[in-house]
């Protein structure tokens, strides 16, 4: 196989992807903004606040067709450039995608119309109720989209059949109910909140700054905050429940995060900043708070959070067993009856995968020498440097939201929002950084599970289709003009929204020169 075809293939996923993910966040957040706003103004029955959430929901639409067309090149992506994967895994991570597109997919596109074209067609109790419906197919096909790629990183309720060669669904509940899905799904969802929320509280300081639409503006900041504030404590909280997930699951995540290259006595500390050296497997310059990490990692002060040196040692035992597994599947292809054959299998099929890893080195794992298990077994180490500066800027973006809207929720409490310049300043500059903690907390997942397409089961490099340098290069040039155009043209028209502001015809029924006296805010 050529490996240049295999980084050719990852490298036009990656870009898709991680394209597709500046979608996402905002379309998450808006739907749930949308419907906080709405059912203020069902409440009230106040004008004000039936213009505040149509001008969101037109922010809204904009965004999310440019989420359904990049979404839709992804999915397209599994059969032609990762055959291979969608033939060995199909089974199982088709199915959640399918019930995306027919549960929550679905659902969106049905109401989405009505959503946008019903506001004088339907009660306003009745639109609220569409609103919600969208912005519960959005939150539900998250869900089932996080779903699937929690199974690539823990394969629960899966088997591999060697009638079929392939793996085969053996319990969806557990599929479904993956610890490393639910808490993907939750800090996601919740990353996707705060996002929003960062938009609507900067552009709503923008609007106060140049005294334009405050009626609005006032009552936008005051939701983002409020629900900023939130969901920022709940980003930071439950990204914690997905450190410990790791520690059960992913525990070599976990150690390329925090550059543990040995396993420390327990409690491990907390390395806030240093410097990985891979040449010599160790971390320079390393500023570390005791116990934290063990705290996190184990929600104990005796359990030890196993270190990459130690893990490598596993993984090396692992295929050694995994040589034994394939060399059952190869007899039983030649003799589905050898009992003996398949009762190997059986001790040892868990580790299969690993001896696939072998394959990047030798054509038929059985023929691989000690010393090339022992190399081999350092590939299951991700790419350390960066993975654990991905991760600190993450998180020193996510505690500075909570700084953030903690501090424009005072301010909103106190009437003092609409007064205090440099804040608004602050709100506005502070927009690109939910995206670029969430593109990193994309890399992190994704390239954690590294050499894996599926954790333990299926390495990337066999994952790929028989495609050409060629081919892939000129899809690559082409979706990246393609995809670079529709950016240029979403962000071209959110602007000009936001410069033509909430109201039908440019009309600002209360302008104000500037920055206005705080007063109270009348829901």
């Amino acid at each position: 196989m050529d490996p240049a075809v295999i980084d050719l293939s990852r490298l036009q996923f990656a870009l898709t992807a991680l394209y597709h993910f500046l979608f996402v966040p905002l379309t998450l957040g808006l739907a749930m903004l949308l419907v906080i706003m709405e059912s203020v103004y069902v409440m009230t029955g106040r004008e004000v606040w039936r213009t505040t959430t149509r001008f969101w929901g037109r922010i809204f639409g904009i965004n999310f067709v440019l989420g359904v067309a990049t979404g839709l090149t992804m999915e397209f992506q599994f059969g032609t450039n990762w055959s291979y994967f969608s033939h060995y895994v199909g089974d199982i991570f088709g199915a959640p995608l399918a019930i995306e597109g027919l549960m929550a997919f679905f659902l969106e596109a049905t109401f989405v119309g009505l959503m946008f074209f019903g506001w004088d067609r339907l009660t306003r109790l009745g639109h609220l109720i569409v609103t919600f419906m969208v912005a519960l197919g959005t939150n539900l096909s998250a869900l089932w989209i996080l779903v699937a790629n929690g199974w690539m990183q823990n394969p629960a309720g899966a088997d591999f059949n060697p009638a079929t060669m392939r793996m085969e669904v053996t319990d969806f509940g557990a599929v479904l109910f993956n610890p490393i899905a639910q808490a993907k799904f939750v800090h996601t969802v919740s990353a996707g909140y705060v996002c929003a929320s960062v938009v609507v509280l900067g552009v709503s300081a923008y609007y106060l700054l140049r005294g334009r639409f405050t009626e609005v503006a006032k009552r936008s900041m005051t939701v983002a905050a409020a629900f900023g504030l939130a969901s920022s404590l709940s980003v930071v909280v439950l990204g914690d429940e997905s450190g410990y997930a790791l520690t059960d699951n992913q525990k070599m995540k976990l150690a390329a995060i925090e550059a543990a290259w040995h396993t420390a006595p327990a409690p491990a500390g907390l390395t806030l900043i240093g410097i990985p050296d891979t040449a010599n497997r160790t971390t320079n310059y390393q500023v570390e708070v005791p116990w934290v990490l063990g705290l996190i990692a184990t929600r104990s002060l005796d359990k030890e959070v196993t270190g990459m040196s130690e893990l490598v040692l596993k993984a090396q035992e692992r295929i050694t067993s995994g040589v034994i597994a394939y060399d059952a599947v190869e007899r039983l292809k030649t003799n589905p009856d050898d009992s003996a054959a398949r009762g190997q299998f059986e001790l040892h099929k868990r580790d299969l995968g690993y001896a696939l890893l072998l394959k990047r080195h030798v054509a038929d794992p059985r023929q691989a020498s000690p010393q090339l298990i022992s190399t081999t077994a350092w590939d299951v180490v991700p790419n350390v440097p960066l993975m654990f500066w991905s991760f600190r800027i993450m998180a020193a973006i996510g505690f500075f939201m909570i700084g953030l809207f903690g501090l424009a929720f005072t301010l909103c409490s106190l009437r003092l929002h609409t007064q205090t310049r440099w804040f608004l300043k602050l709100a506005v500059f502070a927009i690109p950084l939910p995206w670029i903690a969430i593109e990193l907390g994309w890399i992190l997942a994704e390239m954690g599970r590294q050499p894996w397409a599926i954790d333990g089961v299926l390495p990337t490099f066999l994952a790929t289709s028989s495609l050409s340098r060629g081919a892939l290069w000129t899809t690559i040039v082409g979706f990246t003009l393609l995809y670079g155009t529709m950016a240029v043209i979403e962000v071209r028209l959110i602007l000009a929204s936001i410069r033509k502001g909430p109201y039908e015809h440019d009309e600002d029924p209360q302008p104000a020169p500037g920055p206005i006296p705080a007063e109270p805010i009348v829901a």
